[in-house]
C-alpha cells in the first residue's frame, strides 16, 4: 500500500528539491528520513524509483513550518538526501534552497503577502541562524519571472535579495574555527572558515593544479580526491565538527587567481563530488576567507575589488556575487555583513507517494 504527502518541487538558486510542510512528515526523525529516502529514490545512483535528480544538487529537501519565535516568520530545516547511500544529513544549511523558502511560505499561507516586496524572516534550523529573504509580489502573488541571471541557471527570473544575520560560526562556533588564519594538515596550508558554511580553503597550486580544471577532471583525479579527503578529516576535528567521515561538511574549496575579471576563482568539493558552481553560503565563506589578510586566499584574490560592491567568486559555470564585510577586532575577526541575490522557480506541486509502512503508527 502506498501513502502520499503534499510537496512542491522547486528550484532554489542552483539547487532543486522538495519543499514540504513539517506536518506532512513523521515527527520522528528516523521515520521522516526513511520517508524522504523513498521519496527521492535513494540509495540508487539514478534515483530511478523516486523524484530525485541523481545528483547531490537535485536531491535536497526543505522542511518548512510557521515559527512561534518573535521576529521570525518561518523555520526551515534543510535535509540533504544522499543519492547512492541510505543517508539523510541535517549537518549543514543550504543557501540555495533557502531562496525558495520565502516564496513557498507566502504561497502556502505561512506569511501574508505584501504588495511590491514581502520580507520573510527565516530561521535556519540546522544552525539556528537567521536570514531575511525579500520576495517580489504583484497583485498578491509571488513573482517568479524576471530579468535576473545567476550563473548555473540558464534562464532569468525575479531577484530575491537575501540578508544573513549572525551566520558567522553557526556550525563551528567561530568565524575562524581553529582560531588561526592558517593551519597545516597533511603538509598543506589551509584556511578554515565558517561564515554560514564550514569550508576549508586550499590553494589549487599546492596540488599541482591551475584551478581552471573542470569538475569531471577533478573527480577523475583519484590521488587528488584522496589527499583532499585526508585533509578534510583532520580539518573537521580541528573545526569542532568531530568525525566528519559521513558528514557533508566541511566543504573543500580549491582557489586560484581570477580568470574572468572576478575577485577569486574556485573549485569546490561538496565534499566528494565537485560542484558545477559553488554553494550560496560556501561562496560567502570563501569570500570571507579571501578578505582576511594572511589567509591562503588573500594573495590570490583581487583586493582592489574589496569595498567596491559585490565580490564575484568565479566557478566552473560562471560566478557568484556576494557582499561581505569582515572586520578585525581586538579578539580576532567578525562578520559585519553577509548578503547576496538568488532566484527561485516553482516547478511542480502535488503529492509524492511512498510505501505506507514507512509512516509507521501514523498510517
Amino acid at each position: 500500500m502506498l501513502r502520499s504527502f503534499k510537496a512542491t518541487l522547486m528550484r532554489g538558486g542552483t539547487s532543486k528539491g522538495l519543499f514540504i510542510h513539517r506536518d506532512e512528515l513523521p515527527a520522528d526523525a528516523d521515520r521522516r528520513n526513511q520517508v524522504l529516502l523513498a521519496a527521492m529514490g535513494s540509495p540508487d545512483k539514478r534515483q530511478i524509483n523516486g523524484v530525485g535528480g541523481a545528483h547531490p544538487l537535485t536531491s535536497k529537501v526543505a522542511v518548512v513550518s510557521a515559527s512561534e519565535e518573535d521576529g521570525i516568520d518561518v523555520e526551515y530545516l534543510f535535509l540533504q538526501v544522499v543519492v547512492d547511500k541510505p543517508e539523510v544529513s541535517d549537518g549543514q544549511n543550504c543557501g540555495n534552497m533557502l531562496a525558495g523558502v520565502g516564496p513557498w511560505a507566502i504561497e502556502n499561507g505561512l506569511v501574508t503577502a505584501v504588495e511590491g516586496t514581502t520580507p520573510v524572516t527565516i530561521k535556519m534550523v540546522n544552525t539556528g541562524s537567521v536570514a531575511t529573504a525579500h520576495v517580489p509580489v504583484k497583485d498578491g502573488q509571488v513573482v517568479y519571472e524576471g530579468d535576473c541571471f545567476i550563473s548555473g541557471v540558464p534562464t532569468p527570473a525575479a531577484p530575491i535579495p537575501i540578508d544573513f544575520a549572525d551566520v558567522a560560526g553557526a556550525s563551528c562556533g567561530a568565524l575562524l574555527p581553529t582560531g588561526n588564519v592558517i593551519d597545516t594538515f597533511e603538509g598543506v596550508e589551509v584556511t578554515c572558515i565558517d561564515n554560514g558554511m564550514p569550508v576549508v580553503v586550499l590553494r589549487a597550486e599546492d596540488f599541482g593544479l591551475e584551478g581552471t580544471e573542470s569538475p569531471a577532471e577533478l573527480e577523475a583525479n583519484d590521488a587528488l580526491r584522496q589527499k583532499v579527503e585526508a585533509i578534510r578529516l583532520k580539518a573537521g576535528v580541528a573545526m569542532n565538527l568531530g568525525d566528519v567521515t559521513h558528514a557533508t561538511v566541511p566543504k573543500m574549496s580549491l582557489v586560484s587567481r581570477p580568470q574572468q575579471g572576478g575577485f577569486l576563482n574556485s573549485r569546490t568539493f561538496i565534499p566528494h563530488r565537485v560542484h558545477d558552481a559553488i554553494g550560496v553560503l560556501g561562496a560567502v565563506s570563501v569570500a570571507s576567507a579571501a578578505v582576511i589578510e594572511g589567509s591562503v586566499a588573500w594573495p590570490l584574490a583581487d583586493q582592489s575589488k574589496v569595498g567596491a560592491g559585490g565580490l564575484d567568486i568565479e566557478h566552473p559555470t560562471g560566478f557568484f556575487s556576494v557582499d561581505v564585510d569582515i572586520r578585525r577586532t581586538d579578539t580576532g575577526y567578525e562578520a559585519r555583513k553577509s548578503a547576496l541575490i538568488r532566484t527561485a522557480m516553482k516547478l511542480m506541486q502535488g503529492e509524492v507517494f511512498v510505501p505506507a509502512h514507512l509512516f509507521g503508527d501514523t498510517v
